[in-house]
């Protein structure tokens, strides 16, 4: 039984030194406040959405997995544009950038994206724990107020919902997804 709790043990430590690393990426300091996990959780999400929309070909910003869906260059917009309305809506200074919604290149929609993030990224770098907390007038279908945490983690698990469908499109050209090519 002492085996057994000690082997216990010591599987815990490990899975919370992996999860722990996982967490605040290799060689990251650790965080220490809310503002810095929303923060990573957000580079996180830049990395993963980013790379995605960057392995597929030029020539594949077109391609639809059914007829009815959006096109891989439209998947990546509707991303764009959720993010800078989402992340609008919650108070910040920094302005929102100027976009070409109407994107269809890749060089276009990948400048949009990137641009996308950065004001994501800048926005939230506003506020700090208690700011993040606080409620904010919302869009409507969030209510009538919500917490500006609520809407940044809506707008990054929308990303992540979306990146989900984008992994479909790129798997039927034949691309593995960046963040599935592991050494």
């Amino acid at each position: 039984m002492k085996e057994f709790v000690h082997g216990c043990l010591v599987v815990a430590f490990v899975l919370g030194s992996v999860s722990s690393g996982l967490a605040q990426g290799r060689g990251a300091p650790a965080c220490t406040t809310l503002s810095c996990d929303i923060q990573a959780d957000w580079e996180r999400t830049r990395t993963l959405v980013v790379g995605l929309a960057d392995a597929m070909p030029e020539d594949k910003f077109t391609f639809k997995s059914t007829p009815a869906q959006r096109n891989y260059a439209e998947q990546v917009m509707h991303i764009v544009q959720t993010d800078v309305m989402l992340l609008g809506s919650i108070g910040g200074k920094t302005p929102a950038p100027m976009l070409n919604m109407k994107a269809t290149s890749k060089a276009e929609v990948m400048a949009a994206l990137r641009q996308s993030y950065d004001f994501g990224a800048a926005v939230i770098k506003e506020f700090n724990d208690q700011q993040l907390n606080e409620r904010v007038k919302s869009l409507p279908f969030l209510g009538p107020t919500t917490t500006r945490i609520r809407v940044i983690y809506g707008s990054m698990q929308h990303s992540n919902d979306i990146y989900g469908q984008m992994v479909v499109y790129v798997r039927l050209n034949g691309i593995t997804p960046p963040a599935s090519n592991r050494p």
